[in-house]
């Protein structure tokens, strides 16, 4: 998703985050800049902070700030701290209920303009990145090895799901799913969620299309 993203916008970074509603959570998912891939899994922010996000999210629409209306009105010393930058695009990942996840980036190409048209193509381009994510994951029903709870759990953790809002959207408290997570990696003889997903695509149990 990001090497395309590079492709068709004229950005030189890509940061993409998971979102979830409940908690108004931000959380690192992995960047792509020219010196590759990183993981960025440890920068978890209340989005609610960070206004240019936050009204990506609430209107469901790409945004983009710069020079002196970006840093007086949208810059946050919290998010400062993880990507100094005096620019900031947002790209909100929206599937067919709610926003998923949002791309940042905060370096551009020389001359990088973008207008209203720009900003629209992003937006497309979050929707369908939305609809292949929430299309993404088919379950091959004949190999089977987790009850269907079980199943249910591993493929919302393989979505980015967070435990209080698979609690939340299952209707079952945060034990219960994480008993379930417990008893599939067990099943699965993994080492952790992670490790069981894994095992889960390896075994054709969840295909993606």
């Amino acid at each position: 998703m990001l090497k395309v993203y590079l492709e068709l916008f004229p950005a030189l970074d890509s940061f993409l985050f998971r979102y979830s509603p409940l908690e108004y959570l931000g959380e690192g998912i992995v960047s792509l800049t020219s010196s590759g891939f990183v993981n960025i899994g440890g920068i978890r922010d209340d989005i609610r902070t960070l206004p240019l996000i936050h009204r990506a999210i609430l209107e469901r629409k790409a945004q983009y700030s710069e020079g002196e209306e970006y840093f007086f009105k949208y810059s946050s010393g919290k998010y400062s701290a993880h990507f100094p930058a005096n620019a900031l695009a947002v790209t909100p990942i929206c599937s067919s209920r709610r926003v998923i996840g949002y791309i940042c980036s905060t370096q551009f190409q020389n001359g990088a303009v973008f207008d209203h048209q720009v900003l629209a193509s992003l937006t497309l381009f979050g929707q369908l990145a939305g609809k292949v994510l929430d299309d993404s994951i088919t379950v091959d029903e004949e190999t089977i090895v987790l009850s269907k709870r079980e199943l249910e759990v591993m493929k919302r953790i393989a979505r980015g799901e967070a435990t209080k809002e698979m609690a939340y959207s299952m209707k079952i408290s945060e034990v219960t799913v994480k008993q379930y997570v417990k008893s599939a990696i067990k099943k699965l003889g993994a080492q952790n969620r992670a490790h069981a997903i894994a095992e889960l695509f390896q075994r054709g149990i969840l295909k993606t299309k």
